[in-house]
């Protein structure tokens, strides 16, 4: 049975249930990053044992929607606590570009899509990107990020928001879903992108907005934003020009999304379902565990570099770094985090060619944002709209009461 061995004192075993607060005044900073360890596996149901001088933590089979959602909320709380003081000066700002609900009841909803440019884009996209149980994070290297208003109203209300970045390299479901080896994706993974925000805000969402902003990723129009910013850019790692967009990767942390399953705009399916990551990540640790980690290997001259281009992600490293120092196998930590839908939304008809070097000419579907919005009325806002509890829901929504 796989399972992490951690040697640690007798006289602090009984501590690991100590959840709020593990004080350093009289633990060593390896004890304490082991008792944080074990205090983040034990809230995710990790069966603890011992054996002699030695803890086992082993990992459950499979985590339950309910854990991974108390897990986000912890992670989020903690973020936004960190931010309090930012988000309470913003706030009203948030609220001035929200609508009134009785007006979206009578609005035609005309989405046109804002890239954040100015210092208050960039603002309200932040903010609301607070809105979610998902903790809130950002992408390093290639970034676009949108706000998608309602120019069918005057004030022009945000509907919702959304955010390509960089893909990550080595998602091995993926690389086998489009047919790539190691040297293929590294020629061409430059011509996808990750959508890592993509989200409807009240009172939008209750009429399935998120549905809507997803279509829309899917248009021209995003096509061009992003050939547009870097048509004349060089990547970083591999100083290639990523000024073409074949398709954009997603993920759902539940597995399969309500949001992104058989989304279709007529008979093409938008969102192709390519199964679920192994779970390798690092969504389940603390940040205080991550920082305490971070102090130990400080101890021990151990800095681990953090900036764009030095490989895989600087926690995963530090993870490893820390495993390396405590004398525990990383790979069983990083290997049980939470499984991730993947989903991979087409931009070409030719996608797998192009992205295999097959053909050079791209042959974009150039859906229109008008036709994929038109389709979204027709398929889910007019049934919506029959649902008496939902309009109820959002006629009675104010902006003055939206809160983080």
């Amino acid at each position: 049975m796989e399972a992490i061995r951690l040697k640690i004192d007798h006289s602090i075993i009984n501590r690991t249930e100590d959840i709020p607060g593990i004080s350093s005044d009289c633990l060593s900073q390896e004890n304490k990053v082991k008792l944080l360890i074990i205090r983040d596996l034990i809230k995710l149901n990790w069966a603890v044992s011992f054996n002699g001088d030695k803890i086992e933590i082993a990992p459950p089979q499979e985590y339950s929607k309910e854990t991974i959602k108390e897990t986000m909320s912890f992670k989020r709380k903690e973020i936004i606590d960190q931010n309090r003081t930012w988000i309470n000066n913003h706030i009203s700002l948030a609220r001035q570009n929200l609508a009134q609900g009785k007006d979206v009841l009578n609005s035609n909803i005309e989405p046109v899509i804002e890239v954040c440019e100015t210092q208050k884009q960039h603002d309200l996209f932040r903010i609301f990107r607070y809105y979610w149980s998902s903790p809130y994070s950002d992408y390093v290297g290639r970034r676009i990020k949108l706000i998608i208003r309602d120019k069918g109203l005057p004030n022009k209300p945000i509907i919702g928001i959304a955010a390509l970045g960089s893909p990550i390299i080595h998602i091995p479901e993926r690389d086998e879903f489009i047919g790539w080896d190691k040297d293929l994706r590294t020629q061409n993974l430059i011509y996808t992108m990750d959508a890592y925000v993509i989200g409807a805000l009240p009172p939008y969402n209750l009429l399935l907005g998120g549905k809507l902003i997803s279509m829309l990723l899917a248009s021209k129009e995003v096509r061009k934003i992003y050939e547009k910013k870097y048509k004349d850019r060089i990547t970083i790692i591999d100083q290639k020009v990523s000024n073409k967009l074949v398709g954009i990767f997603t993920t759902s942390l539940y597995g399969k999304s309500s949001q992104y399953n058989r989304l279709k705009y007529k008979d093409t399916l938008l969102y192709e379902p390519i199964g679920h990551t192994k779970g390798f990540g690092t969504l389940h640790l603390s940040k205080e565990t991550i920082q305490e980690m971070v102090r130990l290997l400080k101890m021990h001259n151990k800095v681990i570099s953090h900036s764009f281009g030095d490989g895989p992600s600087w926690v995963m490293r530090i993870i490893r770094a820390s495993g390396d120092l405590l004398g525990f196998d990383p790979k069983i930590l990083l290997n049980h985090s939470f499984k991730r839908g993947i989903y991979f939304a087409p931009l070409a008809k030719n996608y797998k060619e192009i992205l295999n070097n097959q053909e050079k000419k791209i042959d974009y579907y150039n859906y229109s944002s008008n036709e994929l919005t038109n389709f979204w009325k027709d398929r889910w806002l007019k049934n919506r709209k029959k649902n008496l509890s939902i309009i109820s829901e959002i006629y009675n929504f104010n902006p003055e009461c939206f809160e983080i």
